[in-house]
């Protein structure tokens, strides 16, 4: 099953999430959890955004953090994950493009005459033969 399937009605969510449907209700208004809505109207909670209640509740209850910076943490979090992916993607992207350079190295080299040879960062000197006598 999908994490991200709403499929739990909210008192469901409630009893999965050890909280009162009424909490449920407070976050989706103060936008700490929002989950998928039916046909209806009515809320359906995915299995992570029942994991995401739970740790809206140890935060706030444990680490005795209030509400706005619960969502803050939530927000930063999630910000993180998506620069995670942003750089994943990057790297995939930088891997292919030096898989590119490298084969157009190799064709440029092949096609070069083999008694010349590239050169990096080198002067260039020109040799002049002395003439006949």
């Amino acid at each position: 099953m999908d994490d991200d399937a709403p499929v739990f009605v909210i008192s469901v969510a409630a009893e999965l999430s050890g909280m009162h449907p009424q909490t449920l209700r407070q976050y989706d208004r103060l936008g700490l959890v929002t989950p998928g809505r039916s046909g209806g109207g009515g809320r359906r909670y995915s299995t992570r955004d029942v994991a995401l209640l739970r740790e809206v509740q140890r935060l706030s209850q444990e680490e005795g953090v209030n509400l706005a910076g619960v969502k803050r943490i939530i927000e930063l979090d999630n910000q993180v994950t998506a620069l995670q992916a942003r750089v994943s993607e990057l790297r995939e992207e930088l891997a292919a493009t030096r898989a590119q350079l490298e084969a157009a190295r190799e064709t440029v080299t092949a096609g070069l005459r083999r008694d010349l040879v590239p050169v990096r960062d080198a002067a260039l000197v020109v040799w002049k033969p002395p003439p006949r006598r």
